[in-house]
């Protein structure tokens, strides 16, 4: 990409999970930092850096502007031979000096290591913390269990050919088996391993192999595929499928009655038997009478294809690796898919041809009982599906920082009258049919946000930011969130309750945050009220302000925190926050108050300092600019 490419979209998007900006006037940690996260993340394709810009912080929006690299080629050569010299491999990036309005600017590209070449990390620190991962739009700290994630890349075989060690022929049901053979033998008679005996048949299929012992234990794959309901529950206790009854449209609404559950685990093809029955069972239903017949036909209101499809994708692609279920929520409004593991698939490119499978021998058994398509078009099958039954398209969900895959489908027919009758109220908005059927999305979900709105209007990234963006200058939506935490909810114009938006798409309401953990790589943004007191408040009214703080105050600390100067050591003012935040939560704007300090001083100097060593954390972390931001005291060994 380039120089401007990279800025518009900055302009448009604020950093994303591929793109950084940074002023950089010389090569330091955090750019490194940034290289090394760029490397290290899985499947992510590497990162772009674009150096010689600046971010207005006072802009409620994103607003990038070029500020220029004074010595763009002492900077390139310093970067590369850091990026030799500093890491335990050698990080070769790509670099370039473009000029900007008359301002020279620098665009790196981090190219992703190879798996055997992975943890890159600073000789000087080591592992773990000296490993960085690309988290959204946040560099984060390895791990133990990062770690254990690229060691694992570097192995040959996929995670699901691993030998359980503990799991023995015995533990073979052979109903399962039967089962394969029998569905197998529908979708094609002359298999020739239909002629094989078991154990061959189990060789063939990955499900089998010998340990270091020369004893025959069974893989993953051959006991998620045809193990025992005890040896699964033995080997994998939270590998199994909840189906979970909600009563309304939000999780847990009734504490006396939370919710109803079903447990399901047996071998796979089953399992999705099951898991589909289930569903179809509780779902509502529609009925149809053709032209001579004598009954009618009931069918559920989400198709049964679009199901069968959706608890195949969930089962198939999930991570065998987290020890966690896939849930099957059921609310008033629509069913909830959630699967542990990321989709290997850039969200981007979701129902385009070309599957990227986590369990390819999983995946390859699913295939040939025609359970399953290995060309990636599952998604595009139930938007199709969806589409031709006149039902809201599904919403997809992929979370690299929980690690996890959402997919929602709703009951809710799509533009029908009563939609039509409420979007005639903002005419005077001038609609186009992709913006009136997102407004519908949001009256039904309580939230949209860039993913979705390629996936219902079927365009590129930046044509949906342009339109949502449209839609909020327009008063119908608010802006939530930043960079690729960005998110619309209804503004006060669309009539919705309250509670239509904090069921906001998530079953943990207003977790709409692709990295709902982390900071922003531009913590500036703390506030969306960059206002607020002076930097040395001379009015009695601010003074008085103060006083009250101070009087709430412990009386030794309060006398502390009074004796404060303008060039008070930081490290001694950064202890009283965290003493003061351990009291309370308090706002930034009540810190500047009690330290005379303004805002933003407050927020560069000790607030986001203190966040970064892991001694503060915001009480609404998914929402940095909340008006309502707070922060708090995190209680941990600091050694």
């Amino acid at each position: 990409m380039t120089a401007l490419e990279l800025l518009q979209s900055l302009n448009l998007l604020d950093e994303t999970e591929r793109i950084e900006a940074k002023r950089a006037s010389e090569s330091g940690k955090s750019l490194l930092e940034t290289v090394c996260a760029f490397a290290n993340e899985p499947s992510l394709g590497g990162g772009w850096l674009l150096l010689g810009v600046e971010r207005e912080d006072q802009a409620l929006f994103p607003s990038y502007q070029v500020e220029g690299v004074p010595q763009p080629y002492k900077l390139c050569a310093d970067l590369a031979t850091q990026c030799r010299e500093t890491f335990n491999q050698p990080v070769r990036i790509e670099l370039s000096t473009e000029q900007v309005n008359g301002m020279a600017v620098i665009v790196a590209f981090v190219p992703e290591a190879q798996p055997q070449d992975k943890p890159i990390f600073f000789k000087a620190q080591g592992l773990p913390k000296g490993a960085l991962r690309r988290v959204g739009s946040v560099d984060q700290h390895c791990t133990e269990d990062d770690l254990a994630v690229f060691y694992q890349g570097r192995q040959r075989e996929s995670f699901d050919a691993s030998l359980v060690p503990d799991a023995t022929l015995d533990d073979i049901a052979p109903e399962a088996l039967a089962d394969y053979r029998k569905t197998r033998a529908e979708a094609n008679p002359d298999a020739e391993e239909l002629r094989w005996t078991d154990d061959e048949l189990l060789h063939a299929l990955g499900c089998i192999g010998k340990d270091e012992q020369g004893s025959l234990r069974l893989t993953l794959a051959g006991i998620i595929l045809f193990g025992k309901p005890q040896a699964l529950r033995r080997c994998f206790p939270m590998t199994r499928v909840d189906y979970i009854r909600v009563p309304g449209r939000e999780w847990v609404p009734n504490p006396e009655h939370r919710f109803d559950t079903i447990e399901l685990r047996d071998p796979l093809f089953r399992l999705i038997r099951r898991a589909q029955a289930a569903v179809l069972d509780d779902l509502p239903k529609g009925f149809a009478l053709k032209e001579g017949d004598l009954q009618r036909q009931d069918k559920p209101v989400i198709p049964q294809r679009v199901i069968r499809e959706a608890l195949v994708n969930a089962l198939m692609h999930r991570s065998y690796r987290s020890h966690s279920p896939v849930q099957i929520i059921r609310y008033a409004n629509r069913l909830e898919i959630r699967n542990p593991g990321y989709s290997l698939k850039s969200p981007e490119h979701l129902g385009e041809p070309g599957s990227e499978p986590r369990n390819p021998r999983i995946a390859s058994v699913l295939h040939e009982t025609r359970f399953a398509e290995t060309k990636g078009s599952g998604i595009r099958v139930m938007r199709d599906t969806m589409e031709q039954a006149g039902l809201t398209p599904p919403l997809f969900e992929s979370d690299r920082s929980d690690d996890k895959f959402v997919a929602r489908y709703f009951f809710h027919h799509f533009l029908g009258a009563d939609d039509v009758a409420w979007l005639a109220q903002f005419k005077d908005a001038q609609l186009s049919p992709d913006e009136a059927k997102a407004l519908v999305i949001v009256r039904e979900a309580g939230a949209i946000d860039n993913a979705a709105y390629r996936d219902l209007s079927k365009v590129d990234t930046l044509t949906a930011s342009a339109a949502l963006r449209r839609l909020r200058d327009a008063g119908l939506l608010v802006q939530k969130g930043r960079g690729s935490a960005t998110y619309y909810v209804p503004a006060e114009r669309l009539g919705l309750s309250k509670n239509t938006v904090n069921n906001a798409l998530s079953g943990n309401p207003g977790a709409l945050s692709t990295n709902p953990d982390g900071l922003s790589t531009n913590p500036d943004g703390l506030s969306s009220n960059p206002e607020g007191l002076s930097g040395n408040p001379q009015s009695s009214a601010q003074d008085a302000a103060r006083a009250a703080l101070l009087d709430d105050l412990p009386g030794v600390l309060a006398a502390r925190i009074g004796g404060f100067g303008q060039r008070h050591p930081p490290g001694e003012v950064c202890d009283a926050v965290v003493e003061l935040c351990s009291l309370r939560e308090w706002s930034a704007e009540e810190l500047a108050a009690v330290l005379r300090r303004h805002p933003r001083y407050v927020r560069n100097n000790y607030l986001r300092p203190l966040m970064r060593d892991g001694r503060l954390a915001m009480t609404n972390p998914e929402e940095p600019n909340d008006p309502q931001q707070a922060y708090r005291a995190l209680f941990q060994n600091k050694a």
